[in-house]
């Protein structure tokens, strides 16, 4: 049955709300989809991407269009629902972006102020559910930190972009976007490629709408190139590393959350030394009151969107399929 037409702009607006939760570091879409009703059946969406029901779309368009078989594929991955949704968050990815580019050219101290907010908080909001009572905890709570904490160095690791990280970063940073509370664009923090893509998102739809003025299409091909190197990544990251995390948490769900809260915690770094990495930028009186002040806003913004979305439980099925059971209690 095709979706009414209200539905359809109900799903859009809520992947625009994912969206915009997803470009900035810190929130989460997946909580947005926890808040909005719709994370398990985004899970289960995902979850039919398989080889399989791509095999069958395949055959089905091939000539003579099999109408039948194309009709079940699609109803089989919730194509209804993943369309609309994936329209929406793009369109928010993209103007969230341009918004964001904007601010690390004019106000750097406020952006990464308010990022540093919004990453405190979510550590703390995140780490009342872990529980770190054995050995292997503490040693996946330490590998995490540590991983983060030295990845988000300013230089010191992952310099420089290329196309071979910027697809780990697409595979990364998806795999982290579905799971309440992990923030992909957290990752991209980490893995310093960041402020890099939303540099490049920005330039390629500038010049994308350009092309309707006359614009010239080889001026799209270096961040055209880059946009579908992450995109690649992020397609081979949603059907492989995050059911390899999806997995992870039904095997060891607290060893797994120590790991990934502690990357968070770790990624506080990252903020600090993108200022202090920044050519004209130093940290003075001004500088550090201004980082401070903006950080408190993005702290309680997130503590509000923690408001309406708690005591997120994450558990997985084991098997070919993930039946995924979430809780969230609301507060007040």
């Amino acid at each position: 049955m095709e979706p009414s037409g209200r539905e359809a702009l109900k799903t859009y607006l809520v992947g625009l709300f994912m969206g915009s939760a997803d470009a900035v570091p810190g929130v989460s879409g997946g909580t947005i989809a926890l808040i909005a009703g719709v994370y398990e059946r985004l899970i289960d969406a995902i979850t039919a991407l398989t080889s399989a029901n791509v095999i069958r779309f395949l055959r089905s368009v091939v000539p003579p269009v099999d109408r039948g078989e194309l009709v079940a594929v699609l109803e089989d991955v919730d194509v209804s629902f993943l369309l609309p949704l994936g329209l929406g968050i793009v369109t928010a990815v993209v103007l969230v972006t341009r918004a964001v580019h904007y601010a690390n050219q004019h106000h750097p101290v406020a952006l990464f102020g308010f990022f540093f907010g919004l990453i405190a908080a979510s550590a703390v909001v995140l780490w009342r559910q872990v529980v770190v009572t054995e050995r292997r905890h503490l040693a996946a709570a330490v590998a995490g930190f540590s991983i983060a904490f030295v990845l988000s160095a300013d230089g010191a690791v992952l310099a420089g972009h290329n196309p071979g990280l910027t697809f780990l970063a697409g595979v990364v940073a998806v795999s982290a976007m579905i799971l309440p509370g992990i923030s992909g664009s957290l990752m991209l923090v980490i893995l310093g490629q960041y402020t890099y893509m939303t540099g490049v998102l920005s330039q390629f739809t500038t010049r994308l709408a350009a092309l309707a003025s006359g614009g010239g299409l080889d001026r799209l091909l270096t961040p055209g190139t880059t946009v579908v190197t992450f995109v690649a990544g992020a397609v081979v990251g949603l059907l492989t590393v995050s059911r390899l995390v999806r997995r992870a948490l039904d095997r060891d769900r607290e060893t797994t959350l120590a790991f990934l809260v502690s990357l968070v915690v770790g990624a506080l770094r990252a903020p600090v030394a993108e200022i202090g990495g920044r050519e004209g930028l130093a940290w003075t009186t001004a500088t550090i009151g201004e980082f401070l002040l903006v950080g408190a806003v993005g702290a309680l913004v997130l503590f509000a969107l923690d408001r309406y979305a708690v005591d997120v439980e994450v558990d997985v099925e084991p098997g070919d399929g993930a039946d995924v059971d979430v809780e969230a209690d609301a507060d007040g």
